[in-house]
């Protein structure tokens, strides 16, 4: 459901899908190719909310801005299930691990992975190129090929999702 707050409405990206039990309120802006899952909660009411290209926000995740503010989300970034999202910047091709915090003004850099459950606390920086896990979030290595070979397949997936719900759409069952 998309909702316009404050005079701002969210703005969708083409070939971008939003799950019709998502909400995103006010000034969000999702690009092209992107996954937003069912009952995510995308909050741009007193803050903004910018995501970029082929990013897939999963199931269950929470985004919102501080006041006046904006969180911006780059291209190619994954957010699993049920993470909570109040950061500055995340970096492209970042990965944010299932029920991860990234708390209000953290910022993630470039390919860096946050494990899942991590807490990265307010103001808080990842470095580019790294893992953290824990809480709060500690470097544990560095972002692998490895890494990068696995994500890059699995951010595919997700596009290719997106463009398949934009095609079938859903079909209520009883």
């Amino acid at each position: 459901m998309l909702y316009r707050f404050d005079g701002n409405q969210p703005q969708i990206g083409q070939e971008t899908y939003v799950s019709e039990t998502a909400v995103v309120v006010g000034a969000v802006a999702i690009g092209n190719n992107c996954y937003i899952g069912h009952g995510t909660v995308l909050r741009g009411d007193y803050g903004r909310i910018v995501i970029g290209n082929g990013t897939a926000v999963e199931e269950g995740v929470v985004i919102h801005a501080p006041p006046g503010e904006s969180c911006t989300i780059g291209n190619r970034v994954t957010i699993g299930h049920g993470a909570i999202i109040h950061s500055r910047d995340i970096g492209d091709s970042a990965v944010i691990g299932m029920g991860a915090i990234i708390s209000i003004r953290a910022e993630v850099g470039m390919d860096a992975i946050v494990a899942e459950g991590a807490v990265v606390k307010r103001g808080d920086k990842v470095e580019v190129g790294k893992v953290v896990a824990g809480n709060p979030a500690r470097i544990v290595r560095d972002t692998s090929e490895q890494d990068k070979e696995y994500w890059n397949w699995a951010k595919d997936i997700y596009i290719d999702l997106a463009k398949k719900y934009c095609l079938l759409g859903m079909e209520r069952v009883k």
